[in-house]
């Protein structure tokens, strides 16, 4: 990470959803490494919650939060991959919004160092939406960690060099 230890630190609100119609608050694993990456990193985590795979639920929950001015980015775990129950993709794209094609491009690259070729079957995306940051990664523990630690770290950093999401924030919404 090309950070310039000059510039001040700004803390990013974000907010945590996991997608799953199997995991408790026990046993999200790859939400609690997130959780433990984001208050690790600086950031503060705005809110947390799990919900069911079911695109309506989805949308409803992340544009709750897209309307929150408390809360900066989004990251979604789970609801990725190839299944029918795996509707993440399809949530984000009834939001709306811009697209983000080098984050789910730059995922693939990173996870396929781990765990080869079946990266293939990630749809793990980006979007911004209506000046929100919504990432979706999928739910296993690497690939959180790929994701966080490999993009997310340092694109939500401040002070990364050349550049970083957190000094488009305030012209997200221009027009």
């Amino acid at each position: 990470m090309a950070v310039d230890e000059s510039l001040v630190f700004k803390p990013v609100n974000i907010a945590l959803l996991t997608v799953s119609d199997t995991r408790t608050e026990a046993d999200d694993t790859s939400g609690d490494i997130l959780a433990q990456r984001i208050a690790d990193a600086g950031h503060n985590l705005a809110q947390r919650t799990i919900v069911k795979d079911d695109a309506d639920t989805l949308v409803r929950a992340i544009e709750n939060w897209i309307d929150d001015p408390a809360i900066d980015a989004i990251v979604t775990t789970g609801g990725t991959g190839l299944t029918g129950r795996d509707v993440t993709p399809e949530a984000l794209q009834r939001i709306g919004g811009k697209d983000i094609p080098g984050f789910g491009e730059l995922f693939r690259w990173l996870s396929f160092t781990t765990i080869g070729t079946s990266t293939i079957q990630s749809r793990a995306c980006a979007v911004v939406a209506r000046g929100t940051y919504v990432f979706a990664l999928p739910g296993s523990n690497g690939a959180v960690k790929d994701g966080w630690d490999g993009i997310l770290q340092e694109q939500l950093d401040s002070r990364n060099r050349p550049c970083n999401f957190v000094d488009l924030m305030p012209r997200l919404q221009e027009v």
